[in-house]
């Protein structure tokens, strides 16, 4: 039996899947891609017996592929917090999915665990730009501003990563970045060890820096567009910069 453990390549993703990993480790082949890219099913060679996991990818964009899975005798485990569409009724498939609209797959499986790994799943929640919701989950955990600011950014950080049009757009590969985290229960292990790293690039400092890219004197605004220049850190920064937009102009529309 092969196990697929399939997840969108951003921050949600990748600490949705660093969770159930934590609590239930297994051997998998790793399935993902660049935030955009959320049709994946159709990319898992699965076949009766094997067992697929799905995170943060929206079932109703994956329904053939998922149907034709549960039709071959895949089990299918699936976790999100898209519009789903009709939810198959299926014993190969296990579905938690839930479309409130401030929360992630990050507490999804934060609920499911029983909070047992909360911390990933507040960093994830603040990477998906629910920042009000990730301090209230953070709560139980009594850090203090400058822990819960460390958390953020590094949520923020993985997020920035994982835009771009191909994976040769993104500092690293969503699954080589979660290979570098499974290592890791707590976030603030896993920054330090990361950030004091001889033996590799380290991956948050090179992502931090990379977010010198998103400078604002680059920003051109005609309201209400914003243009950004025909570059790759363009691509990388227009995911920060419009969940920025939405905190600081919750009543604005733009482009960008």
């Amino acid at each position: 039996m092969t196990h697929f453990d399939v997840f969108n390549g951003d921050a949600d993703g990748i600490c949705t899947l660093q969770q159930l990993r934590l609590a239930t480790p297994r051997k998998a082949t790793l399935v993902t891609g660049v935030k955009r890219n959320i049709v994946l099913l159709a990319h898992v060679p699965a076949v009766a017996g094997d067992e697929v996991t799905v995170l943060d990818l929206s079932l109703d964009r994956n329904r053939k592929a998922l149907l034709g899975l549960l039709e071959n005798g895949v089990h299918v485990c699936y976790f999100d917090h898209h519009f789903p569409g009709p939810i198959p009724e299926h014993p190969g498939l296990d579905a938690h999915i839930e479309t409130l609209s401030n929360r992630g797959a990050s507490l999804l499986v934060n609920d499911f665990l029983g909070g047992r790994f909360r911390t990933w799943a507040v960093v994830g929640t603040f990477g998906d730009s629910f920042d009000a919701t990730a301090r209230r989950a953070a709560d139980p955990l009594e850090l203090n501003a400058a822990q819960l600011a460390t958390l953020r950014e590094l949520g923020i950080c993985l997020n920035y990563n994982a835009y771009g049009a191909h994976i040769q757009d993104l500092y690293f590969a969503p699954d080589i970045l979660f290979r570098r985290l499974e290592l890791y229960a707590d976030p603030f292990d896993f920054i330090a060890a990361d950030t004091a790293s001889e033996t590799f690039v380290p991956a948050t400092p090179k992502i931090w820096r990379g977010r010198g890219d998103c400078n604002p004197s680059s920003w051109t605004i005609a309201t209400p567009s914003i243009f950004l220049p025909a570059e790759p850190w363009s691509r990388r920064a227009g995911g920060v910069l419009a969940n920025r937009l939405s905190h600081t102009s919750a009543q604005r529309a733009y482009a960008c």
